[in-house]
């Protein structure tokens, strides 16, 4: 009994087994670009969250992840990010954690 006991506490204790907005974000190659607090290649997701504050924008945001774009933060292009590289529900996560920053 002590053995199933331990067996037990040791599955629960693991964690749940889906990744966070960081893992996600860092897996798709977000951060080789962005940080959260400062400007790297593209602005930091704090600039990102300031500029759409309040605004209902996770739809809009996910469409420009996944065409790409300039000019809205400055002239260096953010390439396209098809679902190959991240998945709608992956992206859509990391979009709402963005916003919150």
């Amino acid at each position: 009994m002590r053995l199933i006991l331990l067996a037990a506490a040791a599955a629960f204790s693991v964690g749940p087994a889906w990744a966070g907005p960081d893992e996600v974000m860092t897996k798709a190659g977000c951060m080789a670009c962005h940080t959260k607090e400062k400007k790297l290649v593209g602005p930091s997701f704090k600039d990102i969250a300031a500029k759409y504050k309040g605004q209902d924008v996770v739809a809009k945001l996910v469409d420009k992840v996944r065409k790409g774009g300039s000019g809205v933060f400055g002239p260096v292009p953010m390439a396209p990010n098809g679902p190959d590289k991240i998945s709608d529900g992956d992206l859509k996560l990391a979009v709402e954690a963005i916003l919150k920053s």
